[in-house]
This record gives structure tokens, C-alpha cells and sequence, in this order.
């Protein structure tokens, strides 16, 4: 017999079952559970999500690569991009901000419409910052990815998550969302709007979500929404699924009448 006893590992302490397929399920859950536990916690009942580009800087950061590209010492036509569509990182900071210092405002026993973003650079930044600026929280639902992407330095610590499955991060994304915002991005905004779409469609989402379509420019020439109607594959009525502005006024001042009109009275913070 040997002098030492022996302890055998708890299976919730084992990691090379915790990463088994076998215990995938267990993951999955705990991608549920923990984040509600910590939304519970903050007192963070409902939320406003803004999707949108990782690739737009700051207007700061803009004019600086615009500078070395005009140097010699970058693409120019790549920094003069940049610089035109750094009015929208700027703009979702300001409407962030504003409505977190609307939601602020509101005196509510829990905290509402708090901004949520995917956590990371570009608008994602934009937005976090914006509400940190008017010294509110906000949520980062940050993904791993093959390549390094890390939290932007304005999400709230106790409310920035980092998720395995994208299915997991988008059911936060949609659970506690009362309004969504989507700037210019590409496929990843392309996809989590779309999916809001599809789930408001066909009545998966029963509350009432006033979706934000910022930048008529840009999704005037990206998504041709009339053709769908025109060729028959949506309704005329699927239009009224969103609303197109072009300023901080115009979406703020819809949004704020929407949750004013649909939300602040909710007893059930999920419908």
C-alpha cells in the first residue's frame, strides 16, 4: 500500500475533460449561466446593442495614419478611407454617450438600456467609450477568435465576457436588447442584423425592438431592402422592421421616443 493517499480529480476540476467534446454541453451552459448570473449582479436588466465595424477608427487615430500615408509611409487611399468613415466611430460615441446619460436619468430601481457592444475595436470601441464618458456601464460581449482580438479599454470589468460559441454570444446580444443600432460594418454586422431581422420576422422576438439603420449612405448601397419587396421575397410591411437615420439627433431622438413608448413601464424585463 502505498504511504501517500491517493485523491482523484472532481470531474469539475478536471480541464482535459472540461475540453472534451464529451462535456461540450457543460461549456454551452456555462456561456448561459455565468453571464446571468453577473447581469444579475450589476442589476443590468435590459440593454441597447450597437453592432458595427472593427475596422473604423477614431477621428484622432484617422488624421494620424492619414498624415504618415501622405508621409510616404502608408497607403494613402487606405488612410483617406479611414478618414471618411471615422465620422461614424465619432457619432456612435456621441450617441452613446447621450443615451447613457438619457438612461441615467431615468431614476429606475435597476439599470436600464445599458449600451452593449461585441466588445471590441472600431464602433465596438466607439460605443464603450462613449458610455464610459458619460460614466455609465456598459457590456462587451467580446468572441475569441483565430486572431487576437481583445476587450476595447472602455468596457465595464465586470461586464466584459469573452465567448467560445458565437450561438451563445448572440443569444445575449438579442436576449436583452430593447434597441439595436447597426453602423457600417461588414460580414459579422451584416450577420447579427440580419439574424435580429429574421427572429423579429417571424415573430421568435415578441417585444417590440426599434432597430436603427445608421448611415443612409452606406446601407443605401450595401442592402438594396426595396429589391427583396420588388422581387417578392419580403413584404412592404418587412420595411417598417427598421428605421434609417443619418445623425445622432434623428437616432436619438427615435430611440428615446421608442423605449419611452414601449419599455419604461415593462414588469418583465425580457418581453
Amino acid at each position: 500500500m502505498p504511504d501517500e493517499p491517493f485523491h482523484p480529480v472532481k470531474a469539475y476540476r478536471d480541464e482535459a475533460f472540461l475540453n472534451s467534446r464529451e462535456a461540450r454541453p457543460l461549456r454551452i451552459l456555462a456561456e448561459y449561466m455565468e453571464p446571468e448570473e453577473r447581469f444579475r449582479q450589476e442589476q443590468v436588466r435590459d440593454t441597447i446593442v450597437m453592432f458595427g465595424s472593427a475596422r473604423i477608427p477614431s477621428a484622432e487615430a484617422a488624421k494620424k495614419a492619414l498624415k504618415i500615408a501622405k508621409d510616404g509611409g502608408g497607403d494613402l487611399a487606405k488612410a483617406e478611407k479611414g478618414m471618411n468613415m471615422s465620422r461614424y466611430y465619432e457619432e456612435a460615441r456621441e450617441l452613446a454617450h447621450r443615451l447613457t446619460t438619457w438612461s441615467k436619468s431615468l431614476d429606475r430601481e435597476h439599470r436600464r438600456f445599458v449600451i452593449c457592444t461585441g466588445g471590441g475595436p472600431g464602433i465596438m470601441e466607439a460605443a464603450s467609450r462613449g458610455a464610459s464618458e458619460a460614466k455609465g456601464l456598459n457590456i462587451g460581449l467580446n468572441i475569441s477568435l483565430k486572431f487576437e482580438q481583445f476587450a476595447n479599454p472602455y468596457v465595464t470589468r465586470n461586464l466584459a465576457f469573452e465567448f467560445h460559441y458565437f450561438f451563445t454570444r448572440k443569444f445575449w446580444f438579442a436576449y436583452l436588447a430593447k434597441a439595436i443600432i447597426a453602423m457600417p460594418g461588414g460580414v459579422g454586422t451584416l450577420d447579427e442584423l440580419f439574424e435580429t431581422l429574421t427572429l423579429m420576422q417571424t415573430g421568435k422576438i415578441r417585444k417590440k425592438v426599434p432597430i436603427v439603420l445608421y448611415g443612409k449612405e452606406f446601407w443605401d448601397r450595401v442592402v438594396d431592402f426595396q429589391a427583396l419587396v420588388d422581387f417578392g421575397t419580403i413584404n412592404a410591411e418587412d420595411l417598417d422592421l427598421f428605421y434609417r437615420a443619418d445623425s445622432v439627433d434623428d437616432a436619438f431622438e427615435y430611440l428615446t421616443s421608442e423605449l419611452t413608448a414601449h419599455h419604461l413601464s415593462d414588469l418583465d424585463p425580457y418581453m
